[in-house]
């Protein structure tokens, strides 16, 4: 098979994923249901993902392309680490709140196995974060942030961008968030950063 032709098959394969998954929830979602609603061999989807966690694994993964691809260049490039956060952020908060993000975090939510949400954080999660705690050492290192633990600094980061947003969407108590909300909490999310974790040690206190 061609590769744009194996790209689109895989795109409806994927949407059905989230179709069945939305009707289904995860544990009622089958490789077949899968298969029969995009149209394609049971065996096709087992050659590509292996099984069902393996289909679910590359959704994860997939929604997060953009954002890895884009950590994993910046660092490779040595470019401004705080630049890279302010890039990094909307991107991130928009594919964390996004529509897709939702639906896999709403049937990880009500799947009593735990295997979606495994899936989620060893794909999603567990990929990204070390990626931001390097992009925040290299912040570190060239005395822009100061910090001891790169792991809390990488928590206080997440916290100041995401908050519970990820949490209220999955429960339907918050709108997709608008654009101009996305940029502006991004760029709130950095200032606090620098403020807290500034070098100098100089920041408001209550």
């Amino acid at each position: 098979m061609r590769q744009e032709n194996r790209a689109r098959r895989q795109q409806q394969i994927e949407e059905a994923a989230y179709a069945v998954l939305k009707e289904k929830g995860y544990a009622g979602t089958s490789m077949l249901a899968i298969a029969k609603r995009a149209r394609a061999s049971n065996e096709t989807l087992y050659n590509w993902y292996g099984d069902k966690r393996g289909l679910f694994c590359a959704l994860v993964a997939r929604n997060a392309d953009e954002v890895r691809g884009d950590l994993e260049a910046s660092l490779k490039q040595g470019r401004s680490a705080l630049q890279t956060l302010a890039e990094l952020g909307p991107k991130l908060l928009s594919m964390l709140t996004g529509t897709r993000a939702v639906a896999l975090n709403q049937a990880a939510a009500a799947d009593p196995t735990g295997e979606l949400g495994a899936a989620i954080s060893e794909t999603g999660r567990e990929t990204i974060a070390p990626l931001i705690r390097q992009v925040l050492e290299q912040a570190r290192d060239t005395g822009n942030l100061s910090f001891e633990d790169p792991q809390d600094a990488t928590e206080l980061y997440l916290g100041l961008l995401i908050g519970d947003l990820q949490i209220r969407r999955a429960i339907g108590r918050q709108p997709e968030l608008d654009p101009d909300y996305i940029a502006r909490r991004s760029e709130l999310a950095l200032e606090y950063l620098n403020t807290l974790l500034s070098p100098d040690g100089t920041f408001a206190t209550p």
